[in-house]
């Protein structure tokens, strides 16, 4: 179910650089992740199961939700900031709350709190197996904006 966002965009091409920025994700590439939702203050990615994503039981290693809800995160709070900015995740705590056993997992996550400089966002991890979803982790974090810092490498 898709949470309605309070919070409205600055930039009305924050989608194209957001998604443009996501495409420059190395480690997203690698794990195969896609980012499948993105509104004002919302992000969600997904990653299909694949045994290399895999700890010694077999369910998703906790890298890698960790790694795509501060993703999801920091692009949720990115959809925020103006154009000529760039985002950093500054920290983050994530609590695992079941094995992350599926065919997929995904993170949707949200910003709680959306000030000038740091965005506070928290992520949901779920897996899907046999077409039920399971709840597999959380995430809170802060993002940082940096204004004036181009988002392109250097």
């Amino acid at each position: 179910m898709k949470e309605q966002s309070r919070f409205s965009a600055s930039d009305g091409q924050f989608e194209r650089r957001v998604r443009e920025s996501f495409s420059r994700q190395g480690l997203m590439k690698h794990l195969g992740a896609e980012l499948v939702e993105l509104t004002p203050g919302h992000a969600t990615i997904r990653v299909p199961f694949r045994p290399e994503l895999t700890q010694q039981h077999n369910y998703f290693h906790a890298g890698v939700s960790g790694a795509i809800a501060d993703s999801a995160c920091g692009y949720a709070a990115y959809t925020l900031m103006p154009a000529e900015s760039s985002v950093l995740t500054v920290e983050y705590k994530l609590n695992l709350l079941a094995p992350a056993e599926g065919d997929e997992l995904t993170a949707r996550a949200r910003v709680l709190r959306s000030g000038r400089t740091l965005k506070i966002c928290a992520a949901d991890v779920h897996t899907k197996k046999n077409g039920k979803e399971f709840y597999c982790a959380t995430m809170l974090a802060t993002i940082m904006c940096l204004p004036g810092k181009s988002d392109r490498p250097t």
